[in-house]
């Protein structure tokens, strides 16, 4: 099974678990990083995640994925929350976030700059606009490294 199918069966077989319990799934990723596997998954609830709701949820994976077996390789399962300077990995994400501060990080030059801030004010399927300073920006989604909230300390 390539990574991807991968990702999406366990999204299918961890989602309503998650759901079930009160918590969004925020994001999931398989990567290997010094060569172990990690699955890692993102839980959310616009009450915060506290350590153990990040254990309960474990569990509660474990228990489903030891029963499915989607994974062949050895692996490390680690859930956690996506924190307050996460990223905002898909359309869903962006969307909620609309009028919050934000950092993008880009590929390669634009304008000049390979980093900005403001505030997330709309987005298509081309470009991600923000304000700052009171200017409107539009930056092409292709040259976009990743978007991240900005916490405010």
């Amino acid at each position: 099974m390539n990574k991807d199918d991968l990702l999406k069966r366990l999204y299918q077989i961890i989602e309503p678990s998650i759901a079930e319990e009160g918590y969004e799934l925020y994001y999931l990723e398989y990567i290997k990083e010094n060569g172990e596997n990690f699955l890692r998954i993102y839980i959310d609830n616009p009450s915060g995640i506290r350590l153990d709701d990040c254990e309960k949820v474990s569990r509660r994976v474990s228990d489903i994925i030891d029963a499915e077996d989607p994974i062949s390789d050895s692996y490390y399962l680690e859930v956690s929350s996506p924190g307050i300077d996460r990223t905002l990995y898909n359309d869903k994400h962006l969307e909620k976030n609309i009028n919050n501060s934000v950092i993008i990080k880009l590929n390669k030059l634009y304008d000049g700059k390979k980093l900005y801030e403001g505030s997330l004010i709309s987005f298509n399927s081309k470009e991600i606009i923000i304000k700052s300073d009171n200017v409107d920006t539009s930056i092409p989604r292709e040259i976009i490294k990743v978007i991240n909230l900005k916490g405010d300390f």
